[in-house]
């Protein structure tokens, strides 16, 4: 991990106030990128920021506000990136909305679908997709102008998209994966790569709602640090990712002791093989 350096390299993490989003956006600036921490929590991100705008080495840390499900806010935050720094090279799609969202609404009876407060339900959906659609399709111009970019959408495992109880999120994700394997044929040979990239468990955040976290827990299973993603997606910003697209990989996976590509392959999930589509 410390032998990628990204130093002239622009990159917008969303929802990097806070958990998974703030660990990649810190390690990006680490390894010497400009990076944007977007959020829509614009009152954390001064102490996001600040955690890593004095260390040495690093690249610069500007905090921006956006809600990903305006266009205009996408817009907006691109256009500031790009006043400030001149370029946009990398797009880590991380802002969403998960079950904490629905078990905090006093109209949801329980996580079953037919019980959960439908506005919730329609506005994580919103978030989700069409926020991470929004901030693709505002980014990739210039990319594409520039012959490079990295789209790294954040998923999650194939277990967490249909575990019961588990509705809206669990189909949001499904719902990212299928724009990613189909953004990345879109744009195939043109420079711009997209792939996903999931924990590979649930992370240690206040995105894990409190029903899940206990479920964990009576199963032994540990939560996971949000540091596991910093290592793939500093390859997968990286030139060492060239030509890889439409792929997914597991941080808990990546071995810090492999080279960089040596860990890529081990961190890389198996594609699901499925049938010959028939055109519906």
């Amino acid at each position: 991990m410390g032998d990628i350096r990204l130093d002239g390299t622009v990159a917008i993490v969303t929802g990097a106030a806070h958990g998974l989003g703030q660990a990649m956006a810190a390690g990006l600036v680490r390894a010497g990128a400009n990076v944007v921490f977007a959020d829509v929590d614009g009152d954390a991100l001064g102490a996001a920021t600040a955690a890593v705008a004095t260390q040495p080495n690093c690249g610069a840390a500007l905090g921006i506000r956006c809600d990903i499900t305006s266009r205009a806010d996408c817009e907006r935050l691109v256009a500031e990136t790009l006043e400030k720094f001149g370029a946009l090279h990398v797009l880590v799609n991380n802002a969403g909305k998960g079950q904490v969202h629905l078990e905090r609404s006093p109209h949801t009876k329980s996580l079953r679908f037919w019980e959960s407060d439908p506005e919730i339900w329609q506005n994580v959906i919103v978030t989700n997709v069409n926020g991470t659609f929004l901030m693709a399709r505002t980014a990739v111009s210039h990319m594409l102008k520039g012959g490079f970019g990295r789209i790294v959408n954040v998923t999650t495992s194939l277990a967490t998209m249909q575990r019961r109880n588990n509705s809206p999120y669990g189909v949001t994700k499904a719902a990212i994966e299928a724009e990613t394997l189909i953004w990345a044929q879109e744009l195939a040979g043109t420079g711009v790569t997209v792939n996903s990239l999931i924990p590979g468990g649930a992370a240690d955040t206040a995105f894990v709602h409190e029903a899940s976290r206990k479920e964990l827990i009576a199963m032994g299973r540990p939560l996971l640090p949000p540091s596991v993603m910093v290592a793939p997606v500093l390859w997968l910003a990286s030139r060492l990712s060239d030509g890889v697209t439409g792929a997914r990989f597991v941080g808990k996976l990546w071995d810090d002791t492999l080279p960089p590509g040596d860990a890529a392959a081990k961190a890389r999930e198996a594609p699901v093989l499925l049938p010959a589509s028939d055109g519906r």
